[in-house]
């Protein structure tokens, strides 16, 4: 059903079922309900659907509905005034027409009900619109800054893939011509790590478990590579399994330890990777010999700690943290910390 069915049926049911209520009031209290009340009422209600539909199309054509408070309101309040005016003198109109008199003791109390009544009745309505247009607003603005966030996000991940080969592809073509039988099982390990991979691109968020599986291939095939060079340890807590993380993400800061930290180094070092949880909130924590520094910000590619602070950012907002910094003068901390979300 679209917004014009349902406007319409809102203003015919509710100011119908505005009537039918007053003619019960009347009926209750007079006992004497006659065809010129029922006629008078039916009138009114015609002129409440009339006038206020002369007040939306204004509202419209004029803008209203996008201007700011300190604009929208005094004019608001001056429609709703002379919409009332405009309806008193109405109802005064049909009360002569149809013959239907007021006593010269309840004539003030007349006045005054039908005039604060049309107030009351124009802004009641004034608001169920208003707020109504807000909400649907509010509502078209987080789907276009929820389609914003995926188009960056499919760009950020779309970065991630083939960044990721190529550096998987620069570790074999190291060891092609130092060690062929190495070489070949650096190319069973990312055959392995490519298929684990292919299921991820239509994921914002994919189970610690299977990045984790991703995690322990890409080290697998460095290990191949830098063989004594690099020592791995793993603490991951039981209760790590049971959140989602973005695709690649912490493969992508591992390998960005290792680049920058422990490939730098002749002697080689340590990565360590911990997890804990705590109060709902897991923390990921990349433990890598070397030193950062202000140039030590991205993989070789460019897509490395910038690529996943923006991505954290789009999926999370302010409940995820990010921060890199040296432990002393031979290691380097980089720690996630995120909710627990439901995978997506």
């Amino acid at each position: 059903m679209n917004r014009t069915k349902i406007y319409w049926i809102c203003q015919v049911v509710g100011w119908s079922t505005y009537a039918a209520f007053n003619l019960v009031l009347f009926a209750l209290d007079d006992g004497n309900l006659g065809a010129a009340q029922i006629a008078g009422h039916g009138f009114l209600t015609l002129y409440f659907i009339f006038s206020t539909h002369i007040y939306r199309n204004l509202i419209i054509r004029w803008g209203w509905l996008k201007m700011l408070s300190p604009r929208l309101i005094p004019r608001i309040a001056l429609s709703i005034l002379i919409l009332s005016v405009s309806c008193f003198l109405f109802e005064l109109l049909l009360n002569v027409i149809l013959g239907i008199s007021v006593g010269a003791n309840q004539l003030l109390g007349w006045i005054v009900t039908q005039f604060f009544g049309g107030l009351f009745l124009y802004f009641i309505w004034s608001l169920v619109y208003f707020v109504y247009h807000y909400f649907e607003n509010y509502k078209a603005a987080l789907k276009y800054q929820a389609s914003i966030n995926e188009i960056q996000l499919n760009k950020l991940k779309s970065q991630l893939n083939p960044h990721f080969i190529f550096n998987g592809l620069n570790s074999i073509r190291a060891l092609i011509d130092e060690n062929p039988k190495k070489a070949k099982m650096a190319v069973t390990q990312l055959s392995n790590i490519l298929r684990n991979t292919l299921g991820m691109n239509e994921k914002k968020l994919i189970s610690f478990v299977e990045e984790l599986r991703t995690v322990r291939d890409y080290l697998d095939l460095e290990n191949v590579r830098y063989e004594e060079r690099l020592q791995t340890e793993l603490d991951i807590h039981p209760e790590s399994y049971k959140y989602a993380v973005p695709p690649l993400m912490v493969q992508t800061l591992v390998e960005n330890g290792i680049k920058h930290g422990i490939a730098t180094l002749v002697e080689g070092g340590l990565l360590r990777l911990t997890t804990s949880v705590n109060n709902g909130v897991m923390k990921i924590e990349i433990k890598n010999s070397g030193q950062y520094n202000n140039g030590y910000n991205t993989t070789r590619s460019g897509y490395g700690i910038a690529n996943t602070v923006q991505r954290l950012e789009l999926l999370y907002g302010e409940r995820a943290k990010f921060r890199i910094f040296n432990q002393g003068d031979k290691f380097v901390i980089t720690e996630v910390t995120i909710p627990k979300q439901v995978i997506l």
